[in-house]
């Protein structure tokens, strides 16, 4: 196992802090366990909550490479692990004239025509790597038969090069919108983290912390009115970073105050859903969460 990258769960957070990411005593607490029992790093929650983030994040403070494999429905080996560049392994055919079919076989599944993909690339680094493996949920499930199988013993075989053993075991970060349930193997070889959206309080430290141009009052507001449209059960709940594009589009507006005018004007920046726009335009009462921001 390759030396711990953290010393602490205090480290953890200072050195998140450092990178713009500000993470919860549990959040830094996983973090330094995963770290601490190299394990990968399962996070699960609601779109816009910060997962994807907090694997930049965790590059960024640890001065890792980030690998990131982003999954969809058909991603197979291929994509994910490695696959033979066809194209020039046929030129390199038709150019072997006089030599024998044996030799020129030998040449052609050589690392010169071998095109590695995210989870191979992870793997042969012998540099610190943060390997994120995003939106698992929705790979097919045989994906996650490929994943048990790296991430169990961090090597895998490509039949004519042999096994390839990680010279620098990854922190792997897989996150999931719950969109389908993981199997439980893959869950077995994780620790597990729940990330929902954030308290108000460290909501207004991160826009505060992204945005720091912006008033503290208006920050206030902004992120009060932002729980509120959370709470109207929305098809798109606004996310953090929607709520930072907010807090940059105030700023660039020259806002120094949240009144309705400006809320409706710039609720495009939020909502992305015409649905969700009717929806916060006739429920949401809008005095009466201003207010409550007001000191």
């Amino acid at each position: 196992m390759a030396d711990p990258l953290f010393t602490s769960v205090d480290d953890v957070a200072r050195r998140l802090a450092e990178a713009g990411y500000l993470a919860s005593t549990a959040v830094a607490t996983t973090v330094f366990l995963a770290d601490r029992l190299g394990k990968p790093l399962l996070v699960e929650g609601p779109a816009g909550v910060g997962k994807t983030e907090l694997a930049r994040a965790l590059a960024t403070a640890t001065g890792s490479g980030l690998v990131r494999l982003q999954c969809y429905e058909g991603i197979d080996e291929s994509r994910a692990l490695y696959e033979w560049n066809h194209a020039k392994q046929l030129l390199r055919i038709t150019a072997a004239k006089g030599e024998s079919w044996q030799d020129t076989r030998d040449d052609v599944f050589g690392e010169e025509f071998l095109l590695p993909r995210p989870l191979l690339t992870a793997i042969r680094n012998p540099d610190p790597t943060v390997l994120l493996i995003d939106e698992t949920d929705k790979a097919d499930v045989e994906m996650e038969g490929l994943l048990l199988e790296v991430l169990g013993d961090f090597q895998v075989t490509v039949p004519e090069l042999g096994t390839i053993t990680a010279a620098r075991r990854p922190f792997v970060v897989l996150t999931s919108n719950a969109t389908r349930e993981l199997s439980e193997a893959l869950k077995r070889r994780c620790l597990f983290l729940y990330l929902d959206f954030p308290s108000a309080e460290l909501e207004r430290d991160i826009v505060a912390l992204q945005v720091p141009g912006l008033d503290s009052t208006l920050t206030e507001s902004l992120v009060r009115v932002v729980g509120a449209l959370r709470d109207l059960d929305l098809r798109k709940a606004p996310s953090i970073a929607e709520s930072i594009d907010w807090a940059r589009t105030l700023l660039a507006l020259g806002a120094d105050s949240l009144d309705e005018e400006t809320v409706r004007a710039t609720l495009g920046v939020i909502l992305k859903y015409q649905a969700d726009h009717r929806k916060a335009v006739s429920e949401l009462r809008l005095p009466s969460v201003l207010d409550a921001a007001s000191p």
